[in-house]
């Protein structure tokens, strides 16, 4: 079957992670994607040991890589070159920065009117934060993420452990580079994309819209528990996880487990709550059996998840039902890689190779792309 962006050619500029994993969700769907390397290579290879680490063979398996020194002129030449033939353009320098090497869009688009360029940037290529250096932590920060993490008034602050805010721009760029291919097959035209880091993790955060304004004093215990939008409770075979307010979840084992309310008569509500949710701990801890409690808590109809590490969470079934966890061949030795979670029913997605060794595809790109 076809691949989606079959025939699509992407230049991807970019380093480390927002931009990468944007080239490597559109090279899963099929475009050719030629990842452009500075002489001492993405960082991200050094990310670990040996030439090929599995950070970096994630975000760019299946390109082909080509070697450019942008501090000379034939190598900012050769990018122009290929940039006129290219569908789709990739960045994440600061703002400013491609154009003095004459690699802007201004400078790209007047070779090739019909070019997609997407330009990521921590606070967008325009405003009073546009010069700023950033990377997931630092929008984490500026986002109220980090602020929120927070459990205690005399915890210090803690960034989250994942990059969340590059995976969630990268995946944004990939659906503002797939209308404007759209809109480009409507009208002959291209299109920048000002992608801004702190837009796409602000748009993501669910809990921003209802966020309080102004200082807020420390809840209280039941405040927490009550306003929590779910419980990890300690359980045999190991810790889970129980979605829902704990209103709904006290509900639903009452009325469907028959699980006894211990609160007195005229109770308040802060004492009810810490006597249920007391209650709720013990009859979860009281099970011998993992399997019969999770078999109450799906005739509660709760949502519930086990507490993973990493390594236990890739050979979970259902990833191994579909296929989620990929073993390619690179020069003989074999590497992990975690496909993009595309499935369609009459067009093929997945992954296409290894990660490329750096300049591996320099005479076939330029063959390829340059004739």
């Amino acid at each position: 079957m076809r691949s989606p962006l079959d025939g699509v050619r992407v230049l991807d500029l970019s380093r480390v992670l927002a931009g990468p994993i944007a080239g490597r969700m559109l090279c899963d769907l099929g475009a050719d994607v030629v990842k452009v390397e500075p002489p001492e290579g993405d960082v991200t290879r050094t990310f670990g040991r040996g030439p090929q680490t599995a950070y970096f063979r994630q975000q760019n398996a299946g390109k082909r890589s080509i070697t450019v020194d942008f501090r000379t002129d034939e190598g900012c030449a050769l990018v122009r070159r290929l940039a006129a033939v290219a569908d789709v353009v990739l960045e994440n320098f600061r703002p400013g920065v491609l154009a003095k090497f004459g690699l802007g869009w201004e400078d790209l688009s007047a070779l090739s009117p019909r070019l997609v360029m997407l330009s990521i940037s921590g606070f967008g290529q325009d405003g009073p934060e546009r010069d700023r250096a950033a990377y997931a932590g630092v929008i984490h920060a500026e986002t109220g993420v980090i602020a929120r993490q927070r459990r205690h008034g005399d915890d210090p602050p803690a960034d989250i452990p994942i990059s969340m805010a590059d995976s969630v721009t990268g995946l944004h760029g990939v659906v503002a580079i797939l209308a404007a291919l759209r809109h480009r097959d409507a009208t002959g035209e291209g299109n920048h994309i000002d992608l801004a880091m702190v837009d796409a993790m602000l748009f993501c955060d669910d809990y921003a819209p209802g966020a309080p304004s102004g200082p807020r004093a420390e809840p209280t215990e039941a405040e927490r528990i009550a306003n929590g939008n779910c419980d990890i409770v300690d359980a045999p075979g190991g810790p889970l996880i129980v979605m829902g307010a704990f209103k709904w979840i006290w509900k639903s084992v009452n009325e469907r487990l028959g699980l006894a309310d211990p609160t007195p008569p005229g109770a308040d509500v802060a004492t009810k709550i810490h006597l249920r949710h007391r209650a709720w701990r013990a009859f979860v801890a009281g099970f011998e059996d993992r399997g019969e409690l999770l078999a109450a808590l799906d005739r509660a109809n709760l949502a519930w998840g086990t507490v993973k590490t990493s390594a236990e969470a890739v050979v979970s079934p259902t990833f191994v039902h579909r296929g989620t966890i990929v073993e390619v061949d690179d020069e003989g030795s074999t590497h992990t890689v975690i496909r993009a979670p595309y499935r369609f029913s009459s067009a093929s997605s997945g992954v296409r190779g290894p990660a490329p060794h750096q300049d591996q595809h320099a005479a076939e790109v330029l063959a390829d792309w340059l004739g």
